[in-house]
């Protein structure tokens, strides 16, 4: 390739990604008008919280999904062994509300590999409702959250619903940039894929199925063997011909990173995920990341053609965009917070260290297992190769 080709192929990258910026923006924007579906019928519900370990925060985390403004609903928290500091928290819950409808399945029993859905195979034996509802045990919740996932049930088209979620930090810098991660890259960017596509997928933030339809795909033991089984339960409604929709509210996650070597481990672990079950979109996804983008074309122009204004020019259009999504973000959800800009190009190119790192091999770990990723989404353990 000529210099001029280069040149113009890397200032094109540049206003393609500061164009991809603007338009999520725009989405994000339209996301925000809709309203969630309230139900009138407000059929009973279970809630199911699997869990493991400590985590800061938990016990609030898990308060609040017991704390809902509807008429009749379960919460069952699941745990694999009695020792999980988990327990005494749930225990004191369970002592805290004595009139709600809680209970704690503590089982170790293994379905697959994948740990969290063999925890939820587990918990169903205590499942009392047809309607389910799944949510990570980091993520936070209003009263009105149940009757909003509820609602969209009444279409009987619908077999699942899921929600987004946005960050927020608890913590130092690690959790600052993980919390950034979710609210300026991720919510933007399956916006911005809804435009195209339907959903056809859910998110571990909340994953609600109709009882009868996860008997239908095997139930959570089906998913056992896969890392993505949020991706996988969506994925498995959709081929049986149901919706699943994707609902307004935004369930809020608490971001609690150690230091930034855990969050890279975390984010790696995440994108080797998405380039397992979206092969093509993840190894395109690099248009997402405008810093780094514009860096390049900058880089570029002063290797080839000198033009000191251009240079200039090009890291204003990578910067400027999500520096206004920044603080879109931040104005959206995080009003009285104080917003840092400086951390927008640390943020952009973190993502992009962690885009080219997911390439070089399939190893994750997860819940203090080794494990290897296979093309097919299945967990092996980490010494198995594939040939």
């Amino acid at each position: 390739m000529s210099a001029e080709l280069l040149l113009i192929f890397a200032l094109a990258l540049n206003l393609v990604s500061a164009g991809y910026v603007g338009f999520s923006a725009w989405r994000f924007a339209r996301f925000r008008r809709l309203r969630p579906a309230t139900t009138g019928a407000q059929p009973p519900a279970t809630i199911l919280k699997p869990l493991y370990g400590p985590e800061p925060g938990l016990y609030d985390n898990l308060r609040s999904f017991c704390d809902q403004d509807y008429p009749a609903y379960q919460v069952v928290f699941g745990l694999r062994s009695e020792a999980d500091p988990a327990a005494a928290v749930v225990r004191q819950l369970i002592a805290d509300l004595p009139g709600r409808d809680l209970a704690l399945v503590i089982d170790g029993h293994v379905a697959g590999r994948n740990l969290k859905a063999s925890n939820l195979h587990n918990m169903m034996r205590a499942a009392k409702h047809e309607l389910l509802i799944v949510s990570d045990s980091d993520m936070r919740v209003g009263r009105d959250y149940l009757a909003n996932v509820v609602g969209p049930f009444d279409d009987s088209r619908v077999g699942a619903v899921t929600c987004l979620y946005r960050g927020t930090p608890v913590g130092g810098l690690a959790s600052a940039l993980g919390a950034m991660f979710i609210n300026e890259w991720f919510l933007p960017s399956v916006l911005v894929a809804l435009t195209f596509e339907k959903l056809r997928y859910c998110f571990g933030a909340t994953m609600a199925v109709r009882r009868r339809l996860l008997d239908e795909i095997g139930g959570f033991g089906a998913l056992a063997a896969y890392l993505a089984d949020d991706h996988m339960l969506g994925k498995l409604v959709a081929a049986q011909g149901y919706k699943v929709h994707l609902s307004p509210y935004v369930v809020e996650n608490i971001v609690s990173e150690p230091d930034l070597s855990g969050l890279f481990r975390h984010e790696l672990r995440w994108a080797r995920t998405v380039r397992t079950v979206r092969p093509g979109g993840y190894a395109l996804s690099f248009v997402m990341y405008a810093v780094p983008l514009a860096i390049l074309a900058a880089v570029v122009n002063e290797m080839t053609a000198g033009w000191h204004r251009v240079a200039v020019a090009s890291l204003l259009v990578g910067l400027l965009p999500r520096i206004f999504l920044h603080y879109r973000m931040r104005a959206a959800y995080y009003p009285a917070s104080r917003a840092r800009p400086w951390l927008v190009p640390v943020r952009d190119l973190f993502c992009f260290v962690v885009w080219a790192t997911s390439f070089v091999g399939r190893a994750v770990r997860w819940r203090d297992q080794d494990l290897r990723v296979q093309p097919d989404g299945v967990l092996a353990p980490e010494k198995v190769r594939n040939t």
